[in-house]
This record gives structure tokens, sequence and C-alpha cells, in this order.
């Protein structure tokens, strides 16, 4: 049962940056039944665990928690599991799912095409655009994209700056 809820709270947290994994959203309940095969194509599609789903859930909730998630699973257990008793139908829905996480399939690839080495490699630009690297080819992030003020309220290329105090001194 351990595993079972490690499963769940790995689902409950995939793709939301805010979840707590306490929680499970319609949309990684989906995505659980998908990884872990509990949805075969034959006796259970996509639209029976949305309609488990909203079967468990209490009727303002928009998420489930664990216990309503195990309730989900005896629903989906003996369609699942066909042949089998409850009990059996149950423990092997179980197992479908314990130690599972997400998977990641279909998620884009980062290109590593030649072309994009030869345009990423800041030893090549010029003009402005060399300015905003240093020598290893890291940007400098705002001191090289920005003209950055000073604000010590003397002109910019005023070469006396900072000496009006020492000047004051003097004539007194």
């Amino acid at each position: 049962m351990e595993q079972l809820l490690t499963s769940f709270k790995r689902f409950a947290v995939h793709g939301d940056t805010k979840a707590t994994g306490k929680e499970l959203n319609g949309k990684n309940w989906a995505k659980l039944c998908k990884d872990c095969k509990i949805i075969d194509g034959k006796n259970v599609s996509g639209t029976d665990v949305d309609i488990v789903f909203s079967k468990v859930k209490q009727k303002t909730s928009r998420v489930i928690t664990y216990e309503e998630f195990q309730r989900a699973l005896e629903e989906l257990a003996p369609k699942r599991f066909k042949g089998e008793s409850k009990e059996e139908a149950l423990e092997s829905i179980f197992k479908l799912v314990e130690g599972r996480e997400p998977t990641n399939a279909g998620v884009t690839k980062v290109a590593k095409a030649p072309a994009l080495d030869r345009l990423t490699d800041a030893s090549r630009y010029t003009g402005s655009h060399k300015e905003r690297f240093d020598g290893s080819g890291r940007g400098k992030g705002r001191e090289g994209r920005e003209e950055l003020v000073e604000k010590t309220g003397y002109v910019g290329a005023y070469k006396n700056a900072g000496t009006y105090d020492n000047k004051m001194k003097t004539e007194k």
C-alpha cells in the first residue's frame, strides 16, 4: 500500500508546480490510468475513467483525495479484470499502479543540429551582440544588455567626478 501512495503522490504533483501531492486532478487521474495501463482500450476506456472520477469526488470538488482514489480503483478493478473476484481484481489493479510514475512520452526533445551549435556559438558574434557575452560564451545578463545609468549626478564622460566635496573644502 505504501507504493500505491507513492504513485498517487507522483501523479498528483505531475505538471503542477503548486500541487501538494495530497489531491489528484482529473487530468492527472486520466494520465495515471493511461500510464499504468488501466485503460486497455477493451474493457476500460478514457470515458469510463472520467465517469469514475466524477463519481468518487465530492460534488463541488475538482480533485480527488487518496481515499477517493482508492475507491475509484475499486470501481475500475472489476471492469478491468473481468474474470477475477473482487479482491483479486483489486489486487491486480493495485499492482498496475504501485511504484509507477508519470512517463514523459511525447515530450519535446531539444533539437541538436549542427546549425544550432553554429548559431549559438557566442565566440562568432560581432558588433553589439559580442558585448553581451564574456570570453567563455556565457551571457553577462543585464550588464551586457542595458546601458546601466550611474546615479551619481555627474555627466557620463566627466573626468573630475566625485571631486566636488574636495573642491569646496579648499576654497574655504
